[in-house]
């Protein structure tokens, strides 16, 4: 049966889309080769933590949308758009493998006149030097000619109720006018605004410069926040007065990690796809490494805690409270939680955990204990430490109970807890 719309990537940009388009009334087909998402999916659940709800899920499938592990549905559909993951490798290049088998799929039944867009977070030069020659290679038509290409780097907050696709303004680069205008098109069907940029690597570098702006100045106030313990100043507070600034001044907090779906792209260094500026992003590359340390600073001061009560970590009864990467979310992307849970582990301390949104969880392939009672188990435990400020935390009563907390996100009340 034809289709409007094909999403190709049934993950944390593919549902969300699927789900708008859904709701604007576009006939939405939803590929993925995995089978895993087609079946949570029919069964009315989401196969992504902290996306949709399954009322959410049960309702796009009222609404006509139909899961498929059958390439051949996307032969049958005027737009595609190509949401496949795109994480870093062990030598922290771009893997391209996901969208590579995405691009052959389409390529194979791609029809005259059909739209293709990428949502993917790649680094820029990918749709021209690396999608195109697929989907030409394979279909034996020629891109800008043919059919329309475009890139639309994915914008969403997952878990963010107030920014949706609808609100939030979509930048696109075509390949040609025509294409960024067929795109444009598309995607104001689902949101309010559209930004065309001048070409397909202005929307990929665009993604590029959010990213490393969020990882360059969390690092920023990381490295400040572990000079100002140092120092004896409470960070907190600078970070209270800063941000009365009216001008010149964003608020970025600390914590234990930096978690979600958006990598840090150096898109001068290490080589994709036989292509290198030569001019690696140093300050990217120092924010990574600053902000991969933050783990280890927070053994450290939960080690230091201990020593200072008396307590050593071997056999010390520890806490997590939070082990998403963002509030409010079961979205554990990346969260710097199971890494801490790892090395605390390592040291012979005796590890649980609480999370409202997150029934099981396991390090190593093991189970570690759920506190059923939050109160109960933080006066239990030797140390409990804060990772992620959920809001059905009650701070303040759990600072009461608790023998001993450290609080990584600066959220309790000043001089309540030792904060990072």
């Amino acid at each position: 049966m034809p289709a409007d719309l094909a999403v190709i990537g049934l993950g944390h940009l593919g549902l969300p889309l699927a789900q708008a388009a859904v709701t604007a009334g576009i006939d939405t087909v939803g590929y993925d080769p995995d089978p895993r998402p087609y079946a949570e999916l029919r069964a009315g659940r989401s196969p992504v933590e902290g996306s949709l709800t399954a009322s959410e899920v049960r309702r796009m499938l009222s609404g006509g949308f139909r899961p498929t592990t059958d390439a051949a549905e996307l032969g049958r559909v005027r737009t595609a758009v190509i949401c496949s993951p795109a994480p870093l490798g062990p030598d922290r290049t771009v893997d391209l493998t996901a969208l590579g088998d995405a691009a052959r799929a389409l390529a194979s039944r791609l029809r005259p006149h059909t739209t293709v867009l990428l949502e993917s977070a790649v680094p820029p030069g990918t749709t021209e030097t690396f999608l195109r020659p697929l989907l030409e290679e394979g279909s034996g038509l020629v891109a800008g000619r043919d059919f329309h290409l475009a890139c639309s780097p994915g914008r969403l907050d997952p878990g963010n109720r107030t920014r949706t696709l609808a609100n939030t303004p979509k930048v696109i680069g075509g390949l040609t006018p025509a294409c960024t205008e067929s795109a444009a098109a598309f995607y104001g069907r689902l949101t309010d605004k559209v930004v065309r940029a001048r070409g397909p690597r202005e929307a990929e570098m665009t993604k590029v410069l959010e990213t490393n702006f969020r990882h360059v100045n969390i690092a920023l106030v990381n490295e400040m926040a572990v000079l100002c313990h140092d120092l004896g100043v409470d960070f907190w507070d600078v970070i209270r007065c800063a941000e009365t600034k009216p001008f010149g001044f964003q608020p970025f907090r600390p914590g234990p990690g930096v978690g979600g779906h958006g990598v840090p792209v150096d898109p001068g260094g290490p080589p994709h796809g036989g292509h290198s500026s030569g001019h690696p992003l140093r300050m990217v590359s120092l924010a990574q490494e600053i902000n991969d340390r933050m783990p280890s600073y927070v053994i450290q001061r939960c080690a230091t805690l201990l020593n200072e009560h008396g307590k050593s970590v071997r056999g010390a009864r520890v806490l997590l409270l939070g082990v998403t990467y963002k509030p409010d979310t079961a979205d554990q992307e990346a969260a710097p939680a199971r890494e801490i849970a790892t090395r605390l582990m390592d040291m012979g301390a005796q590890i649980g955990y609480h999370d409202p949104h997150v029934l099981d969880w396991r390090v190593r392939e093991r189970p570690v204990p759920r506190a059923d009672s939050l109160y109960e188990a933080a006066a239990a435990a030797d140390l409990t430490v804060l990772l992620q400020q959920h809001r059905t935390y009650d701070l303040q009563g759990l600072a009461v109970k608790a023998q001993l907390l450290l609080d990584t996100r600066g959220a309790t009340p000043a001089g309540a807890a030792h904060r990072l």
